[in-house]
């Protein structure tokens, strides 16, 4: 794993050592010496995490750490603190301020390097749509304004109800959260049961000594909840080992003897995260589903169809069956736009495109390939049934206008041109796409030529 690590302390000598033990793991490491420059490598090297001290000679690293928040082209940094006081004031200010942790500085290479991993995972998830937030904001996609927040969903796994009970009601005083008590017998129940969990607090040896790791991995592995955040509870348990929960997936452990302020904070933090991850594959699946659903019309984009199309000819190769292949165009749609203007083009395309999908099955490609341009193709098809079905569709079109909102009603037609492939083509199989809807654009012109409103087929009219 690769990663550059900014080193921000006054002291030379623990600069040096933390950017030895990070470079024998692998980091890339910079270094600063006060909140300053902390401030101006992080806009001008990007650091992928900042280990930032307490106590600065120019500020407080609590400032710096405001500051780096504050800061749209820092705020996604993350930051882990370290002092060497433990102070629990600060250590609840930190985290209020938007620190991932807050480290001792005497913590052991294992535990500190896995934590590192775990932040690293988290960010490659997380800090990933970065580079992206400019141009997704251009489709509503880039991350929302932030205003009322709904409560988080917390489930509190612990071995015994009665200490579940008395931390609900301590946490319900301090948090935001909605906390659910889930024993150990239900954890692995369907979430419709109790919701499904933005985070589980698990205690650390829940059923059997260290067991909370076993219970946390089952439900990482399962659907429901592997985008959960998991938060280890644990009274410094012999049979955990911090390095070990760290890297098995655990996004904090915590000492069951922290404040309920402190662990309030600590969880809400976590279910930030986790909805910023659930933010970004949302973000995701809306850009695959662009990719592939012509906005306007809820059709197939050309990229999708010309996909699927190659996926048909694959198909009609194996089996030994014919498919066809049109493209279909509305006639004189430029006049449609220019007398009645581009809302009224938008609606006549909408209006076109159903009457289109309503006369084909629902195996029959259909994607919109350009302002009014349509491709369609048949798959286990005839030329015969093809020209039939192209016929189908002109009649479907001309057979009742357009009407717009205000009862405005548009005649419509469309003219087609096709071709057919596979065991239908003239010479054998034909699969290579391209020319298939070369050979269907050519009869379109023809159709167009010829007077509109009618099909095609290849170089003679139907």
């Amino acid at each position: 794993m690769i990663g550059k690590i900014l080193i921000v302390d006054d002291v030379s000598t623990n600069r040096i050592v933390f950017k030895v033990k990070l470079t024998a793991a692998g980091y890339n490491t910079s270094m600063a010496a006060n909140g300053a420059i902390c401030l101006r490598l992080a806009q001008t090297e990007s650091p992928d995490l900042i280990l930032l001290d307490l106590m600065l000679p120019d500020m407080s690293g609590i400032e710096v750490l405001r500051q780096l928040k504050a800061n749209p082209l820092t705020r996604r940094i993350p930051v882990v603190m370290f002092s060497s006081v433990q102070d629990q004031a600060m250590r609840l200010a930190a985290l209020q301020a938007g620190a991932e942790d807050f480290l001792e500085r005497l913590i052991d290479d294992q535990t500190l390097l896995a934590r590192l991993r775990g932040l690293f995972r988290a960010r490659e998830v997380v800090g990933g749509l970065s580079p992206l937030d400019q141009g997704l904001g251009l489709f509503g996609m880039a991350e929302p304004a932030q205003g009322f927040e709904k409560p988080g969903h917390v489930a509190l796994v612990l071995n015994r109800t009665e200490a579940a009970l008395h931390l609900r009601k301590q946490l319900a005083l301090v948090g935001k959260e909605q906390f659910t008590i889930v024993t150990p017998e239900d954890v692995y129940a369907d979430p419709a049961h109790h919701g499904t969990p933005d985070v589980y607090l698990i205690d650390a040896d829940i059923g059997t000594p260290g067991g909370g790791l076993r219970v946390m991995s089952e439900l990482l592995s399962r659907g429901a909840s592997r985008h959960a955040a998991f938060c280890i509870y644990s009274l410094s348990s012999p049979n955990l080992v911090p390095a070990m929960a760290f890297d098995l997936g655990a996004s904090d452990l915590v000492d069951s003897r922290i404040s309920p302020s402190e662990l309030a904070v600590r969880l809400h933090a976590l279910v930030r995260r986790k909805r910023d991850g659930d933010h970004i594959r949302a973000t995701v699946q809306d850009g695959l589903r662009l990719a592939m659903i012509d906005p306007l019309t809820g059709l197939h984009t050309r990229r999708y169809g010309l996909a699927e199309l190659n996926a048909i000819a694959a198909r009609a190769q194996r089996d030994g069956a014919g498919f066809a292949v049109m493209v279909v165009d509305l006639d004189r749609f430029k006049a449609v736009n220019d007398r009645w203007g581009h809302a009224a083009g938008d609606a006549v395309l909408i209006e076109v495109a159903g009457r289109l999908g309503a006369n084909l099955r629902g195996s029959d490609l259909l994607a919109r390939i350009g302002g009014e341009e349509f491709l369609i193709a048949l798959p286990a098809t005839t030329g015969e049934e093809a020209s039939i079905v192209a016929r189908r569709l002109c009649s479907a079109v001309e057979s009742q206008a357009a009407i717009l909102p205000d009862g405005t009603r548009i005649p419509v037609t469309i003219s087609i041109g096709m071709t057919v492939g596979g065991s239908e083509a003239q010479h054998g199989m034909v699969g290579n796409v391209a020319d298939l809807v070369d050979k269907a654009d050519r009869a379109l012109m023809q159709s167009k030529s010829g007077g509109r409103n009618m099909v095609t087929i290849l170089n003679h009219a139907a």
